[in-house]
């Protein structure tokens, strides 16, 4: 953004806004999922904030803009090499540099103050006698200490407060003075610091003690390991191998755990959820796979239309972020079990079945709404598609996992709430005053407000003298709002009737859900009996039919423990304007007596359930560790 406010009427640039110019290769969500720390190709290490625009901005390396005038350069040529590794401590922002990067064939790492958005004033230098480029970096759980790994197999623990070397890790079963016989392609510190795991290039994995830098433990996996990350949380440590098998190992059992197969290129990048239930791993192969670690099986594919080189999942798990080969921009992608009701998984558990994702692009909503209608599921050897055409976001069917489990309607809140609470919504909505009749009326063509929210119009008519024919339109504004009411009701009717002789109510209940509370109501309400005391079968069967047809669809979904906060709401309601009626009816009490004795197992079951959780969490949150 330029501004005009010179003397001379020249522009001088006010603000701007820019981001990599050259792909990522790195990417970190950090301060609890709103900002994410990136470095690219174009040697720019910058902090994204996904909440605010604004706010994101490039960390500072010193006055770059002076130094290339003055020598006469460009920028990118003053800069730090391209980032290939960092690590950052969210603990010790407030106090000093929590930040170290690691660049291309530099042998130092180097620290920055993310609190001020600049460089730190420490450079870290490990191996004085024998420099060789840093490969890895990690910051101990305490934010104090920062462990470097080096192209050499060196591995040295600093200080970040003060820059000074506090010690090296000597495997003495090496042949030479180092910790790994091969670059140290991976490093991770455990959450209380008492034990520090490295990776080297030749596939030795080595358990060290944090303090007393002596070596408790190793694997070998015979294979040049290429990536590693440890998640503190569950002690479980993921590496991929140049075979793109994924290998879990648990560092507190020191044994492996987990094997993970269906990549077909290297991997580029892996990542744990928030949780440590989920990992996610991206390949060349253009795919991002994410595998469930309990149950040890895939749980969903994606084939991407450009490859990603990087990928960090916020700790909420709602947001996906990723960095392709060939492109500029960090993409975020929504999690759909998350942000949409629960998908059918099956085609994706075999690893055969992979769905294809285009990227997005700048274009016409028209254009994006076409690319959307046209996601498929592709196989990558030719097998049978499935269709998942009701797993995109914004479908109304909630799939149920299994009948044991009460499965919610995901309605939103106040739908369902309303049900219960409308007698007091209409009076909090009442007038307090009757509208009062404006002094001079506008001319209007006479009209009739309906449910629908239409207006029906209805030509005046004169008799023979010229005058108007009131007590014709009247009779005809009663019969409209009567074919209205009429049709309206025997569509709630003759579905519930439809339904009932197929025992199957999922067409009437997405009926009801389609529903706003007020019309529900009404529906409801259409079937009441006035006079309890004097009840006629001949004269109400209608209504009685309908009363017991409600009871078996309670019954019926109540067994079912499918949308359970919404049918919970409907009885309530139900119960409130039936009640008397139900009271007074024989056969209407034997389907109410039943209801009550399914209600009343579903609950006494939901609740031993709860009051298990609350045992557990008050003994955990009493214990003593």
């Amino acid at each position: 953004m330029w501004i005009f406010d010179t003397t001379d009427g020249e522009a001088r640039l006010l603000k701007y806004r820019s981001g990599h110019s050259a792909p990522p290769m790195c990417i970190r969500y950090y301060g609890k999922g709103r900002h994410i720390l990136s470095a690219g190709q174009d040697r720019a290490f910058r902090i994204f904030s996904v909440i605010q625009d604004q706010q994101s901005r490039e960390l500072s390396q010193g006055h770059v803009g002076k130094r290339a005038k003055k020598l006469k350069v460009k920028d990118e040529e003053i800069k730090l090499p391209p980032v290939i590794a960092f690590d950052a401590a969210e603990i010790r922002e407030r106090d000093w540099c929590n930040v170290v990067t690691c660049h291309l064939d530099d042998p130092c790492a180097y620290t920055w103050r993310l609190q001020n958005f600049v460089i730190g004033e420490h450079i870290l230098k490990p191996c004085l006698e024998d420099p060789t480029p840093v490969k890895s970096c990690s910051i101990s759980a305490c934010g104090n200490f920062a462990v470097l790994g080096t192209e050499g197999g060196w591995l040295e623990r600093f200080n970040l407060q003060s820059g000074i070397s506090r010690g090296t890790y000597i495997d003495i079963g090496e042949k030479r003075q180092c910790a790994h016989n091969g670059a140290v392609v991976g490093l991770a510190c455990e959450a209380t610091n008492t034990l520090l795991i490295s990776g080297g290039y030749n596939g030795d994995i080595k358990v060290w003690d944090f303090k007393g830098r002596e070596l408790k433990f190793r694997w070998e996996i015979e294979v040049p390991l290429i990536k590693m990350v440890y998640h503190p949380g569950n002690g479980l440590l993921a590496t991929a191998a140049d075979d793109m098998i994924l290998r879990l190992f648990d560092v507190t059992a020191m044994r492996l755990v987990r094997i993970f197969v269906g990549h077909m290129d290297r991997v580029t990048d892996l990542c744990f959820s928030g949780d440590g239930k989920w990992l996610l791993s991206s390949s060349m192969d253009g795919t991002i796979r994410v595998w469930d670690i309990i149950s040890s099986r895939q749980l969903n594919a994606m084939r991407m239309d450009s490859a990603v080189t990087a990928l960090s999942l916020s700790p909420g798990m709602d947001m996906l972020a990723t960095t392709h080969v060939g492109h500029n921009g960090i993409y975020l992608w929504a999690n759909r079990m998350i942000y949409s009701n629960a998908t059918d998984i099956e085609p994706f558990i075999n690893g055969k079945q992979v769905m294809k994702v285009s990227m997005p692009t700048v274009s016409s909503k028209r254009e994006s709404e076409e690319a959307d209608e046209n996601r498929t599921i592709v196989a990558e050897s030719n097998v049978n598609k499935p269709d998942v055409s009701g797993c995109l976001i914004g479908d109304s069917y909630s799939a149920q996992l299994t009948p044991e489990l009460v499965t919610l309607a995901l309605l939103p809140k106040s739908q369902w709430q309303s049900l219960v609470n409308l007698d007091i919504i209409k009076m909090r909505n009442k007038p307090i005053e009757p509208p009062k009749k404006p002094e001079k009326a506008p001319f209007f063509l006479p009209s009739l407000p309906t449910l629908s929210g239409e207006r029906i119009f209805i030509p005046s008519s004169t008799n023979g003298d010229g005058d108007q024919d009131e007590t014709r339109n009247d009779k005809t504004v009663f019969e409209a709002r009567g074919k209205k009411l009429g049709g309206e009701s025997l569509s709630f009717m003759q579905l519930l009737q439809s339904c009932a002789k197929i025992k199957d109510f999922t067409t009437f209940t997405n009926y009801l859900k389609g529903l706003s509370p007020s019309a529900v109501d009404m529906e409801l309400r259409l079937l009441q009996i006035v006079d309890n005391e004097n009840i006629s079968e001949a004269e109400h069967s209608v209504e009685l039919q309908g009363i017991g047809m409600l009871l078996d669809y309670f019954v019926n979904e109540v067994s079912c423990n499918n949308n359970f906060e919404f049918v919970q709401a409907l009885i309530r309601l139900f119960l409130k304007i039936h009640g008397e009626t139900i009271r007074c009816q024989v056969s209407l009490q034997e389907k109410a007596r039943k209801l009550l004795e399914i209600q009343s197992t579903t609950w006494q079951r939901l609740d031993t359930s709860f009051q298990n959780a609350r045992c557990m969490i008050t003994f955990l949150s009493s214990s003593q560790f």
